[in-house]
């Protein structure tokens, strides 16, 4: 697998119309500015690899910035925005460093050390880390320790959704424009943006997640999931 340049969408969605499955990386920051920036980067997706960015203006307008239209129309009936645009978006990783290219928006990410938490999370098995019912378990600890981060709640369109953390690494430095004008230094991520049930962390971070989409029609125990 190449952890490199992230493009266009490539191939169809696998044909399972209840259940999708993401495997890849969440980068959540603050700027000085106010803007608050969210970057999913998925090697392994129903619709192939792709990247797309969620960002939230400091005047608390969203938007969601997709590879494809099957993409933005996926992304945009599970999580809320008030206007979505089709960009190219590519994402190159080479070592510690993150380069984000979407539309109006470029993003530089240096990463640093892995936290404690991610410490922890690395010790859980996968297929346990990426179930259903271990969301269920880490949500209640997420609620006490990451305030404003849940990792399992109701998304858009009737359907279920729920992560599977299984790293974090900090994120240490950022440099970020919109439209070519500088966004300032790296900060928090406050107020927590406002795009579905969960936020990121505050601290700006990477996190390593399997994502889980499920329309609610059956228990999930019942299907298996690709």
């Amino acid at each position: 697998m190449n952890p490199g340049r992230r493009g266009r969408a490539a191939g169809p969605p696998v044909a399972r119309p209840d259940r999708w499955r993401f495997r890849g990386n969440i980068a959540g920051v603050g700027s000085a500015e106010g803007t608050r920036v969210v970057v999913g980067d998925w090697p392994e997706s129903p619709f192939g690899p792709f990247a797309d960015v969620m960002v939230e203006r400091a005047d608390g307008h969203r938007l969601l910035l997709a590879p494809t239209e099957e993409v933005a129309e996926f992304v945009s009936a599970t999580y809320r925005f008030d206007e979505v645009r089709i960009v190219a978006v590519t994402v190159d990783r080479s070592g510690h460093r993150w380069r984000v290219a979407a539309g109006p928006l470029d993003l530089d990410l240096a990463l640093g050390s892995r936290t404690w938490l991610g410490h922890l999370l690395r010790l859980v098995p996968g297929p346990l880390a990426s179930s259903l019912g271990w969301a269920r378990v880490t949500d209640l600890a997420a609620r006490l320790l990451l305030p404003g981060v849940r990792t399992v709640g109701t998304a858009g369109g009737g359907r279920i959704e729920w992560y599977g953390a299984r790293d974090v690494r900090r994120v240490v430095a950022a440099r970020a424009a919109w439209d070519g004008t500088d966004l300032g230094d790296l900060r928090p991520v406050r107020p927590a943006p406002r795009f579905g049930f969960s936020s990121t962390p505050a601290g700006p971070s990477v996190v390593t997640v399997v994502t889980t989409v499920w329309r609610r029609e059956e228990p999930p125990s019942h299907r298996p999931v690709l």
